[in-house]
């Protein structure tokens, strides 16, 4: 097996479109310019994603059309936890890796994932596991966009619809499949889905996998693939259990940690100190003060998140809700539309927190304010992704207070009151862009 130091030695020597001719240089850059790259991100972006060693995604030997499809979905350069990461899944070691909500975890193993797949070989070669079905969506969506040029075949499956559609899916070629852990061991069971010739297993939101709730689905599930499988391991935090689970079943995992402190640095905090039956009121003042691009508004309960959620549309505010004891097609359809942009504001329970990536949600409000420290920093991450600027807003009542100061110790992060106003240039892309072009004049 490769090492991590042949991996990172290969990265930084090889340079596919500077290889061998000029002829080969202007080659690279024929078929660059062909492509449909979106317009440049402008927005200021912090060191969560710019501290980086200086590579490029033409650094890792990738095959071109996997390049094709990384220009495309509007990837410039490898952030730190891709760097870390990649050069290492592609030697074939397996990987604990931690870095922050929103700095690019989903690319760091999709893309040696990707690179890996042999399209001639009809079997299912890799499995990416999430705890959330919504997750499920977001990262097949993902995973297909980078790998429309490759020919490759990447299946969704998860819980709450029929298996009937799956069961037809998997008569076909699949390479990839992307799923939650208790649907793919159902298909696994009934012999529809075959993952004895699966050579990679990712686990995103890995403590949230390693919970009770999956560990016999897990078990399960890793029996059943080969015994020389690779296991990534992909969380910003990482529970006890995990060192059960390493010693269990990885073999000399390559451990990155990108965790130095816990909070993203874009995101500035604060506080309202209100009492229950006021925070309507103060919602819908911050709706009227704010310039929300699209907001998360989190309750802790589901009954709460409908309450809720009716209380702002009589308001007049464009608001849809979604939480877990809800149809999976009606779930789908507001993820999609939300992320679209059909509508502003969603209001949600905690499933929501985990890895969802909408890079238009600028303001996270907890309307009711989290128990633990890891839920609060999971919520707070969905805004300020990738590097970019936004706000969390806690509304707190007096039973709060104890758990705003735990989580202000457990976090090493400062919660502020919240000032009359809030400067834009902290949450609004347009004016974080005018502010980094007065400081280039």
């Amino acid at each position: 097996m490769a090492t991590t130091a042949t991996a990172q030695s290969l990265a930084s020597k090889v340079k596919p479109g500077h290889m061998n001719s000029n002829s080969t240089g202007r080659e690279m850059n024929d078929w660059k310019s062909k492509l449909s790259i979106p317009e440049k991100d402008k927005r200021f972006k912090t060191e969560d994603v710019t501290s980086t060693k200086g590579h490029e995604f033409d650094d890792y030997c990738l095959k071109r059309e996997l390049l094709m499809g990384i220009f495309e979905k509007g990837y410039e350069k490898p952030s730190p936890i891709q760097e870390e990461s990649i050069p290492v899944a592609l030697a074939g070691r397996d990987i604990m890796a931690r870095a922050k909500n929103g700095t690019g975890k989903t690319g760091a193993y999709l893309i040696p994932l990707l690179e890996r797949i042999d399209v001639s070989n009809d079997n299912i070669q890799a499995i990416v596991l999430v705890p959330t079905r919504e997750l499920a969506l977001q990262t097949s969506h993902i995973c297909k966009e980078l790998s429309k040029h490759m020919k490759v075949k990447v299946m969704v499956t998860l819980g709450g619809v029929g298996l009937k559609d799956d069961i037809m899916r998997l008569y076909q070629t699949v390479h990839v499949v992307i799923a939650t852990p208790g649907r793919l061991l159902d298909l696994v069971n009934k012999n529809i889905a075959k993952v004895n010739h699966c050579s990679i297993l990712v686990m995103d939101e890995a403590d949230k996998l390693l919970s009770i709730d999956f560990k016999s689905v897990l078990d399960s599930l890793i029996e059943r693939l080969p015994s020389n499988r690779q296991i990534l391991l992909f969380s910003a935090t990482f529970p006890l259990s995990v060192k059960a689970f390493k010693d269990r079943y990885l073999t000399k995992p390559y451990e990155i940690n990108l965790m130095e402190e816990l909070t993203l640095k874009g995101i500035t905090q604060y506080y309202a100190f209100v009492e229950e039956r006021q925070k309507v009121h103060c919602l819908n003042t911050l709706f009227s003060k704010l310039q929300i691009n699209q907001s998360i508004i989190f309750c802790n309960t589901v009954q709460r998140v409908e309450l809720l959620a009716r209380k702002i549309t009589d308001l007049g505010y464009s608001c849809f809700f979604i939480h877990s004891k809800m149809q999976q097609a009606h779930r789908n359809s507001v993820f999609h539309d939300f992320r679209d942009g059909q509508f502003r504001n969603l209001v949600c329970t905690d499933l929501f927190t985990r890895g969802i990536d909408i890079q238009a949600v600028n303001v996270v409000i907890n309307f009711d304010f989290p128990k633990t420290s890891e839920t609060y920093l999971h919520r707070i991450g969905r805004s300020g992704r990738f590097g970019h600027l936004g706000i969390a807003i806690n509304l707190i009542t007096y039973e709060d207070r104890i758990n705003l100061f735990k989580i202000e110790q457990e976090l090493g992060t400062e919660i502020r009151p919240i000032p009359p106003t809030i400067e834009k240039r902290l949450y609004v892309a347009a004016f974080q862009v005018d502010d980094e072009k007065e400081k280039k004049q």
